[in-house]
């Protein structure tokens, strides 16, 4: 879960596909702001109006949310499906249909297409972080293998000299849309490590983006989203996103067990002209985030150009995550328990990737989705889009999975019925969640 979450929109970072990018990983924190950020380097924030043809009167069956799916649909699909089934849900067939029916012939994802029935072309926008997004929600559910080899194999051939990945293809790598990419191989059962072009892995050009030795004391550790002008600078998002793709893990992390407590340890220093390597580079990010968390009251702050002095919750639910991959379920606790009490109002308003990133963030660090602040996100996350097909245990394999989608379209259906929920939804930004935070 993005996040998902605080860079640019969906197009170039440079321009505007990283920025969508951003949209698309924070989809869920930015929409919150109703805004989408076109900052060509730095993480984003601008207003955009929706589109005409994805007006709410307008949005196709299955699609969760009600807000304008132009930058993020995909992303707060998959999201949405993979947080369902995390916990036991099995989503509605027309979901899932909708986000399959969303893929290119060439095996990428657009943020959105209107009209899935006419063919992508050169100006289809396609992007890595809607595409791997939804290969860890297709791979999950189980059932699509043909779909997730085919994005796997355009993930595959639009990879980067340095080993990473950008929004869009052709533009410079970014730690966002690497970690994310990472986390799709890693959910098609592929070792990242062994993905390579050239002599470099996607784990090459990640720990490209850290700040090292040379750094600040206090900025040692961090990540940046990109280089600007040659140099890094420290990205909160970034660094939550690169902390989970170093450790080569997803959205989607089971608990580690609440016995499990493995200390942070910070970027060792001289380091010398050795890199860390990912495992290593992901604890010093960790250590960055529990450094940042501890300033702020146990919430990360936005780092969007002219967001003010605010908190990203998208971002702090997104370092949760990455905090509890790495064992650490101390420091994973602090910032869960301030989202329990802060994060309700933005959940509401961003909507179904917001619902989505708590659900994920909550499961994680060992804590129950169902009881979260006094609510119940599942069934908040659940009423964004068509009703689910029922609930149980996720399954052990994903021919199951495959065989309980078949039952479902053969004669399940008239037991559930085909009710559509309307959710309460605003906007969504950017941050990794919003464009880097899809929604």
């Amino acid at each position: 879960m993005a996040t998902t979450a605080s860079q640019a929109p969906l197009a170039p970072r440079a321009s505007t596909a990283p920025t969508r990018a951003v949209l698309a990983r924070r989809a869920a924190a930015a929409l919150a702001t109703a805004a989408v950020l076109c900052a060509a380097g730095a993480p984003v924030a601008v207003a955009d109006a929706p589109a005409p043809h994805a007006q709410a009167s307008k949005l196709p069956d299955g699609l969760y949310g009600t807000k304008d799916p132009q930058y993020d649909g995909v992303w707060r699909q998959s999201l949405a499906l993979l947080a369902q089934r995390t916990v036991g849900v099995r989503p509605s067939v027309t979901g899932v249909d909708w986000l399959a029916g969303q893929q290119c012939s060439d095996g990428a994802f657009a943020a959105f297409r209107a009209d899935p029935g006419k063919a992508c072309d050169d100006k289809t926008m396609r992007d890595t972080n809607q595409t791997g997004a939804a290969v860890q929600a297709l791979a999950v559910l189980g059932g699509h293998d043909d779909a997730v080899q085919k994005a796997v194999k355009w993930l595959k051939s639009v990879q980067n000299d340095d080993g990473g990945w950008p929004s869009m293809s052709g533009t410079p790598s970014d730690a966002n849309s690497t970690s994310v990419v990472i986390g799709a191989l890693k959910a098609a059962n592929l070792k990242p490590e062994s993905v390579k072009k050239g002599d470099k892995s996607p784990y090459d050009a990640l720990v490209s983006f850290q700040l090292g030795c040379d750094a600040k004391e206090s900025e040692r550790g961090a990540f940046a989203f990109q280089p600007k002008d040659g140099k890094l600078t420290p990205n909160a998002d970034a660094t939550a996103a690169a902390a989970l793709g170093g450790l080569g893990q997803g959205f989607a992390v089971d608990p580690a067990g609440k016995d499990v407590n493995e200390p942070v340890t910070p970027l060792k220093c001289p380091g010398g002209d050795r890199k860390p390597d990912p495992k290593q580079a992901a604890g010093a990010g960790a250590a960055y985030l529990v450094a940042q968390l501890d300033a702020n009251d146990q919430h990360l702050k936005s780092a969007m150009p002219g967001a003010g002095d605010q908190p990203d919750v998208g971002n702090t639910a997104d370092a949760v995550v990455a905090l509890a991959a790495g064992s650490h379920g101390d420091a994973a606790q602090k910032p869960l328990k301030w989202l329990e009490k802060n994060s309700a109002n933005w959940a509401k308003e961003a909507g179904p990737a917001a619902y989505a990133q708590l659900v994920l963030a909550a499961h994680a660090a060992g804590g129950d989705p169902r009881h979260f602040g006094g609510a119940d996100l599942v069934a908040q996350l659940n009423a964004t889009g068509p009703k689910p097909a029922g609930s149980s245990a996720p399954s052990a394999t994903p021919e199951k999975d495959a065989q309980d989608q078949d039952e479902q379209g053969a004669g399940v259906w008239w037991v559930f019925g085909i009710v559509f929920v309307a959710c309460v939804g605003v906007g969504f930004l950017i941050s990794g969640r919003k464009k880097k935070n899809g929604n």
